[in-house]
């Protein structure tokens, strides 16, 4: 019986610093997540040392989106 899978995402997801992660892409591309706004504030994060970034949520939902 074949393989029923016909596609594994091959991701790597590198931590930075605090909320900040780099995600390393197939195609050679690489992503920075973090938070921003409101989602800072609810976790307690400065933005005055860690660099506002979209989260992975604001990435999922325009994935949907799309």
């Amino acid at each position: 019986m074949p393989d029923p899978v016909v596609y594994r995402s091959k991701i790597r997801i590198e931590r930075v610093r605090g909320p900040v992660r780099r995600a390393h892409l197939p195609m050679g591309e690489t992503v920075i997540f973090g938070v921003h706004d409101e989602v800072a504030q609810h976790y307690g994060t400065d933005l005055n040392i860690h660099q506002p970034h979209s989260t992975t949520l604001d990435y999922l939902v325009a994935a949907t989106a799309g």
